[in-house]
Order: C-alpha cells, then structure tokens, then sequence
C-alpha cells in the first residue's frame, strides 16, 4: 500500500489496481491535482482500508486479487458504514453486460481502460461534486409515479421501486423537466458533469435499466421516451 501525500486538500482516493504501471499513472495524476492517493492491489485489503480510512471515493479493478471488483463493490454499498462512499470502477472489462453488473453491484460511474487520465480526473470530480451537492427538497408527484428527492426515493402505484445512485439522479433529473427533450450530450453534463469522451453507451445501460423498473413494458416506454437522434424526454 502507497500513500501519495499526507495532506488531503482535495478528498483521499482509494485506488484497487493490481497493475502496477496504471495505478502509477492514476495516483501521479490525481497526487498532480491535490488528492490524496491510496493504492491497494487486493480486494479484501480494499474492502478493509474502505471501512477503516472511509475514502472520499473508490477506483476500483474488477480483475483484482482475492476479491473480484464486484464482490468489493457490493460488500461496500451493503454496508451502513461505506455504503455513501462512490465508487467508479476503472477496467479493461468494456462489454454491455460488465457494466450492467457493474451498475448492479451499486457502482456509481464506469470508466473502461485504455483511458484519458484527464477524463479520469474530470470524473472523479464530477462525482465528488454531486456528492457534496445539494439536495432539491421536492416531492414530484407524476401520476402513479413518486419521487422523493429529499430522500431519494422512488415509488410506483405506492410500491417502493429500488434504484441505483446514478438511475436514482437521471429519474429525478429528466422528471424535473417533463416533456422537454434532452440531448445524450445534455443528459452526460448534467447528470454525470462531464462531456468528455461522451460515452452514451453508459447513459443507454442507465436508461435501459430505469425502464426495466417503471416501465409497465420497457420494449414499448411511455414515461422515458426516445427521441430519435437527438435523446430523450420524461413524459409524466
């Protein structure tokens, strides 16, 4: 284990990479930006530096030592105690269904390898950001559907409907605004707070994954239309 600086200016980032050459890029530039980087290349040892540091956030391998990145992912988001810490996964791992696992496990952004390591900073400051943002204290209530987004909570025809952090975000985000239209582009910045590398296939898993769950029939959506070609709407 490494630590890149004592001071913690910025957050202390809990690094999972049994690569050695790309754990070493990721903590010279995020150490260049003023966070405070903590290397790790076991999972079990990241599970416990999680509960016994509380990171500011995780990047995490899934191909690592011991305990795969999503066994780590989902034993921190299970916990009361580092459940709130966010988590992106950094993998070689690009395929549809690694990311839907990914997102499942509670992950909170995907960013695969080979990177741009400014792109990597971009992200973890995005999520930092939302992180510590503010929260909007209303009650949307849109048919048979209800958000609460003091609470982050959702439900449909009274039923509790449980969704991830970032599903939970672009739900609360695109119903704020019903019917008004949205560009992948739009969505990426104000969900996600970076347009770099636009990666619309992160954002086409999220609303993919949103239907399956308040759609009555995902395959024909009438609350999460797609707009073709230009992105989508929320239709109350």
């Amino acid at each position: 284990m490494k630590t890149a600086s004592p001071t913690r200016a910025l957050g202390r980032v809990l690094v999972v990479e049994d690569e050695r050459d790309v754990a070493e890029l990721i903590r010279y530039n995020l150490g260049k930006e003023g966070y405070d980087v903590v290397i790790t290349a076991s999972g079990t040892d990241a599970v416990k530096q999680a509960r016994e540091t509380r990171p500011d956030i995780v990047l995490l391998d899934i191909m690592v030592p011991h305990l795969n990145g999503w066994e780590v992912c989902r034993r921190l988001k299970q916990d009361a105690e580092t459940r709130n810490i966010p988590v992106i996964m950094v993998t070689g791992r690009a395929e549809e269904g690694d990311k839907v696992l990914g997102f499942e496990m509670g992950a909170d952004d995907y960013v695969t390898k080979p990177f741009s390591p400014r792109e990597l900073v971009a992200r973890v400051r995005a999520v930092l950001r939302r992180g510590g943002g503010e929260e909007l204290a209303d009650l949307l209530l849109l048919g048979d559907l209800e958000i609460d987004v003091p609470a982050r909570e959702v439900r449909l025809r009274g039923k509790e409907v449980r969704l991830a952090a970032r599903e939970f975000e672009l739900l609360a985000f695109l119903a704020r605004h019903p019917r008004r239209v949205f560009t992948r582009e739009q969505l990426m910045q104000s969900v996600w707070g970076y347009t770099a590398a636009i990666d619309t296939g992160t954002l086409s898993v999220h609303v993919r994954r949103l239907r399956e769950k308040i759609e009555d029939d995902p395959r024909v959506p009438r609350r999460i239309e797609t707009v073709w070609n230009v992105g989508y709407r929320f239709v109350a």
